[in-house]
């Protein structure tokens, strides 16, 4: 065997096992724990319904998803009050609605089961579970309203809103651009319904935002964190999805950090807090107004760089744990521990 076919089989082996190891930093075990995570198909029991049957089948609905229910219908079909019976009467109509039965086919059509997403939930709540062994976890229900909401979040419950998960070439979208455009209806796709859920719990129970925190460089920081969360309880999971970036928006990210970075500092946005003037590096859009050029940067540009700032945070300091992470208050502490100067 010559020198230069035993440094080929050498450098081989070499990539192999520093992969191998940079995979192990990521991925934990979770194969022993137990988690009690089931979706529960609300729309294929509301399917069920028929105007003949309301009076009899609606009540035995009430009884068995509690909150959920008087939730779907006051506030998010407007059926009326739960209380009493007097929604029957909205719900004849909304059921023989043409436009109810065609999406209810479409749903049907869609999600005949959901046992992929059902697995991608139990393997993310079983990292939840590793890292906060006690933390309890809500019903997962399924329902489809009218486009009226995605993933809500409610008193014991976190639903999905299978009518806004259709695929980004759904038909029903185009005809909804006014309340839902485009660069948002294209993240309506069944790989979405983990990562979605997944960060609403995270933002909504686990670690909601403080309200102290004004600042863009607070805001970066908190929304990093998240994202860094994700990363821990969704290691499979690709960082477009995450963040919902196409591979462009993620690839432009990435080859424009330094500019990025330089923009926030030489326009003096890092300890700004008036929402007004930072709402365009959080908030979702087409493109960052302001950075690149021909509208061809990608949306919400602080919160990726808060995300790079809080893994180079992690990765200085590794004996800091998640949980150590998630506790910090200190935004000015994680970006001087990270020594972030993109190049």
């Amino acid at each position: 065997m010559n020198l230069k076919l035993c440094l080929q089989i050498y450098l081989f082996f070499s990539i192999c096992l520093l992969l191998h190891s940079c995979t192990n930093k990521k991925e934990i075990d979770v194969s022993k724990i137990s988690v009690n995570v089931k979706i529960e198909r609300f729309d294929k029991d509301f399917s069920a319904l028929t105007p003949q049957n309301i009076s009899a089948q609606a009540p035995q609905l009430h009884k068995k998803y509690g909150f959920f229910f008087k939730d779907f219908m006051e506030n998010m079909i407007g059926a009326g009050s739960a209380a009493d019976t007097s929604y029957y009467k909205s719900l004849r109509i909304i059921l023989l609605n043409k436009d109810y039965q065609e999406l209810k086919s479409a749903v049907e059509l869609k999600y005949p089961d959901m046992n992929v997403t059902q697995k991608e939930l139990i393997n993310a709540f079983k990292h939840i579970r590793h890292y906060y062994p006690t933390q309890k976890f809500p019903r997962i229900i399924s329902f489809f309203s009218g486009f009226s909401v995605q993933t809500p979040i409610g008193n014991d419950y976190i639903g999905i809103g299978l009518d806004m998960f259709l695929g980004a070439d759904s038909k029903f979208y185009p005809a909804l651009r006014q309340s839902i455009p485009a660069y948002i209806s294209k993240r309506f796709s069944p790989d979405n319904i983990t990562p979605r859920l997944i960060e609403g719990f995270a933002r909504e129970e686990l670690f909601p935002e403080k309200d102290a925190d004004r600042s863009l460089l607070s805001k970066m920081v908190y929304n990093g964190k998240i994202l860094y969360f994700l990363d821990a309880v969704m290691p499979q999971t690709a960082d477009s999805l995450k963040i919902g970036y196409t591979s462009l928006q993620m690839d432009w990210s990435t080859n424009f950090q330094s500019e990025i970075w330089a923009y926030f500092l030489q326009n003096d946005l890092l300890y700004e807090s008036d929402y007004m003037k930072i709402q365009k590096y959080l908030t979702d859009s087409p493109f960052t107004p302001g950075i690149g050029t021909n509208s061809e940067s990608a949306p919400k540009l602080g919160i990726y760089t808060g995300w790079q700032i809080v893994k180079l945070y992690m990765k200085k300091n590794p004996q800091i744990t998640l949980q150590q992470l998630m506790k910090e208050t200190d935004a000015q502490k994680i970006l001087n521990g990270s020594k972030y100067k993109p190049r």
